[in-house]
């Protein structure tokens, strides 16, 4: 059994989400990880040894991160400062640079860089650099995402499947895309931001304000490629071009 613990974790909600995002994270520093597993598993009333012998950890290590938990919360997670030169930069300063980054747009462009970051903030790039990769911070990267809310979404996923795994005998199946970054185009949901540990997140499809079709072919016998140009693409378009 052991001996009984002094305090018990009791965790709110926002701690929760942020040491359940960070045991997620593919990018979070494994011993920030570990820490928060430790967490989490006490805030679920397993003992000490318990946690020790599932993690590969010491007893002592577990009881090491529980009572800095207890006394610093969240922060105590991201250890403690070690002998050295000092900081060259305050827990404002590092503050400001992720609320900037997870919180606007640059000016020019569509997501921060390191050299950007460094510019607009006054840091240098090496240690913008190292600030993303300690605290997960991916502005480059972004996750899609589907919500269909078609009631035939299954059906028509059916259909389409077919056509290649078993098209009709003598049918012509034609592919229609769409090239990107050439219109104005809006998403069907909502942007999830990004944050601590994940990225942007995006929908695959979207609203269409303003697009133009261009229907092309190849004569493989002289090489030549035949266009035409009309504003929809139904399949009314199709036989005439």
């Amino acid at each position: 059994m052991g001996r009984p613990r002094d305090w018990e974790i009791t965790l709110t909600e926002i701690e929760r989400q942020s040491l359940t995002e960070c045991v997620r994270s593919r990018s979070a520093p494994h011993g920030l990880v570990r820490r928060s597993r430790i967490v989490l598993a006490s805030a679920s009333g397993h003992s000490n040894t318990e946690i020790a012998r599932e993690l590969g950890v010491s007893v002592p290590c577990v009881c090491l991160w529980r009572n800095r938990f207890l006394a610093q919360g969240l922060v105590g997670l991201y250890g403690e400062q070690r002998p050295g030169r000092p900081r060259s930069h305050d827990d404002e300063a590092v503050a400001a640079l992720l609320n900037r980054v997870l919180q606007s747009r640059p000016a020019s462009g569509t997501h921060w860089t390191v050299r950007g970051a460094s510019a607009a903030t006054g840091i240098p790039k090496s240690t913008v650099q190292r600030y993303f990769r300690l605290f997960g911070v991916q502005p480059h990267r972004t996750r899609g995402f589907k919500l269909s809310n078609d009631p035939l979404f299954v059906e028509k996923v059916r259909d389409i499947v077919g056509l290649y795994l078993s098209p009709p005998e003598h049918a012509v199946v034609l592919c229609v895309d769409e090239k990107s970054k050439i219109q104005a185009l809006e998403r069907t949901q909502p942007v999830l931001p990004m944050g601590l540990g994940h990225a942007d997140g995006l929908t695959h499809d979207y609203k269409r304000h303003g697009t133009t079709t261009l229907f092309a072919a190849l004569d493989i016998a002289n090489g030549q490629v035949i266009t035409q140009c009309k504003a929809r693409h139904r399949h009314q378009e199709f036989p005439g071009s």
